[in-house]
This record gives structure tokens, sequence and C-alpha cells, in this order.
């Protein structure tokens, strides 16, 4: 039976260990799905029609112009919708399938409800849900995750001209992964180079790698928003600026980043709660050197009140992402050393998120 409407839900992400060093081949990188989502709804129409809530964006048409979708709005945020409404379209026509007109309507919690961002991955979310929600309802057949990863991440990319693809990964499969990147400069080169959407989809993407991964069944995983947002792009172009400057102090940061994400990686899969703490405290040891030698702050002051406070309590602590802002996490050795973390942060005017491991990944959860 073809559907007539369908929603889906790709969950937000938190980047756990690895960070910028994730942009160099095969270095791993610790990444989880979270419990905030963005759904996208793609419904039968009589004609092409977009919606995006989040931006007052309503009904608003769009069609598909020989090898391009244009769309009847000059608002600068629809880039990545674009091009991930783009990419998905050349597949489908690739794969000799008509395309119905299609109403695509996406609305996001993973931001706070005044706007603030809380680092959570939005424009990755927003295109994984575009992508999977119109193939599964454009060709259920073509909707793995595989193809809604790869769709994604060539979209984003296309877009963004960089990124690890990590915060796709994580929307799309969900949990806690091992995520070593494609690398967006392979990608971008394999896509210019190809003849189309399909080869690419199909290549070996060498360097890729995504496998899950568990937490110790103790651990208690928890977050706080320090207050102010942080431009993940201005930071990670202060520290790949490393690379050329003082190149000695990069390669020193790759080995430091690499030790302790195998670290947190093997306390994980060992159940080695110790090790798994050492693990993100070396992680943190190695951004903030990274950060001084590249004249840029990571780790702000209430995020070094946020890690002191969880190592006060047995824990440990770190920036999540590219930091300068944005969130911190910390793992605690129990479900009261967590609590107790909460109020303290609360108490330095840091707020506790409610946020948890998500595992479903992207998820069907409404068809007609």
């Amino acid at each position: 039976m073809v559907a007539k409407s369908i929603t889906v839900k790709v969950p937000g992400k938190l980047m756990i260990a690895g960070e910028f060093a994730v942009l160099e081949p095969y270095q791993n990188l610790a990444v989880m799905a979270v419990n905030r989502f963005v759904y996208a709804t793609v419904s039968e129409a009589d004609s092409h029609q977009l919606t995006l809530s989040d931006f007052s964006l309503h009904n608003v048409p769009w069609s598909w112009q020989e090898t391009d979708i244009h769309i009847e709005s000059d608002d600068s945020r629809l880039s990545f919708v674009k091009d991930a409404l783009r990419v998905t379209y050349r597949y489908l026509e690739e794969q000799g399938l008509p395309v119905r007109p299609m109403h695509v309507s996406t609305r996001s919690e993973l931001d706070d409800a005044s706007g603030v961002k809380y680092g959570l991955g939005s424009s990755a979310a927003i295109v994984t849900s575009i992508v999977a929600g119109v193939l599964r309802f454009q060709a259920p057949r073509l909707a793995e995750k595989d193809t809604i990863f790869r769709l994604s991440a060539l979209s984003h990319v296309i877009t963004q001209g960089n990124g690890s693809g990590a915060d796709i990964a994580a929307s799309t499969y969900g949990g806690l992964l091992q995520f070593s990147s494609f690398q967006a400069d392979w990608l971008l080169e394999a896509y210019h180079e190809a003849d189309s959407i399909s080869e690419v989809v199909k290549k070996d993407w060498k360097y890729y790698k995504a496998e899950p991964i568990a937490l110790p069944a103790d651990v208690s995983f928890c977050v706080g928003w320090t207050g102010s947002a942080a431009s993940t792009k201005d930071l990670v172009n202060q520290v790949r600026l490393l690379k050329i400057h003082n190149a000695t102090a990069y390669e020193t940061f790759l080995k430091d980043s690499k030790n302790a994400v195998t670290q947190f990686l093997t306390g994980a899969k060992n159940n080695d709660i110790n090790q798994l703490f050492e693990g993100i405290k070396a992680n943190r040891k190695a951004l903030n050197q990274v950060g001084q030698a590249a004249d840029t702050n990571i780790e702000t002051a209430d995020l070094t009140v946020l890690c002191h406070l969880a190592e006060d309590l047995g824990g440990a602590g770190k920036p999540s992402g590219a930091g300068g802002g944005d969130c911190g996490i910390a793992f605690m050795p129990t479900e009261e050393t967590s609590e107790q973390l909460a109020r303290s942060w609360e108490t330095e005017g840091i707020k506790a998120l409610t946020l948890s491991p998500f595992i479903g990944g992207e998820t069907v959860i409404e068809t007609q």
C-alpha cells in the first residue's frame, strides 16, 4: 500500500570524545544520540510544498527544475533543506522512480523554547529527517539506514563544505557510536567526479566506520548547558590552522586524543568505569592543550566549573563538541552522584539538561 503520509523522528547528538581529531583520517570519535528530536512529516499534496515551523515558514512552494530544486523563498536558512531535497530527488530519479507531489514539514525540539541552541546538531538532524521522510514516503524499499546516512551526509557536506558526519550518524543509527569520518574533502571530490548520486552512495567510503558500543550499566550520564552558544565553525577553523602554523602541537594533540578515545572506548567495551573516566579526563586535557596552542578558548570558565564539580563527586567531565560554550558532559559512578551533580551545577548557574541516550536512531512513528 502506498502511504498517504509518513512521519519520522530523528534524534539529536552530543559528541562524547575525540572532537577536532575526528576530522583527520582514521581518528575515532565517540558520539551519542540523545532523546530530543526533529520530526519530519511527508504527505500527499497537489504540488510540492515545504513547511519549516521553527523558521515560521509555511506551505512554501518548491519545484524540481531539470536538475535542481527551486524554492520560492530567499531565506538563507533553507540551504540545508534545499540540498537535502535535491540530493534525494536526484537519487530517486536515478532509480527510475516517479516522485509524487509532496508536502514536507519539519519541526524541532533540539533547541530551547526561546530559540537558544544547545549544540545538539540541529542542521544535521533536519537534513536526516528530510532525507528519511522523503525516501520512506516515495520509495520505502530504498529507505535502508545506510542509504539514509550516505544521502544525508553527502547533502550536509555539499551545503557546509566540511564536517565529520558524526552528527548525521547519530541521527541515523542512534545509540553510542564509535565513529571514523568519511573525510569531507574526499566525499566532495567523489561527488564531483561521479556521474550520479547513486555512484557516490555505492562507492567504498574508505575512511568511514560506524559501529555501536555500550556504556557500562552502572555509569550515569549527565549534560550541563553553560548558557552561552558557541560557533563550531570558528573553533574548528582555529584548531585546524595549527596544522599549518604549529604542526608539532597539532600532531601531539592527534596522538593524545587518539590515546584518550581508545582509553574511553576500551573502558566502555570492558565494563571498566575507571578506565572510561580516565579516558574522558585525558580527552579533556588534550582539548585544553590544543585550545591553548591554537589561542582559542575551548574550555570556558563555566565549562571548567562543570568539569571540576563532576570530578569532586568521583566522576569525569569535559566539554562536548567544539567547546567555547554550549554543553559539557559528565559520567558519574552512581545515579545518586549524578543527582548531586545536577544540584551543584544549578547552584553555579549551569542548567542540567534532562537528556539521555536514545538507542533507536531514525524511526517511523506514524503512517497513514
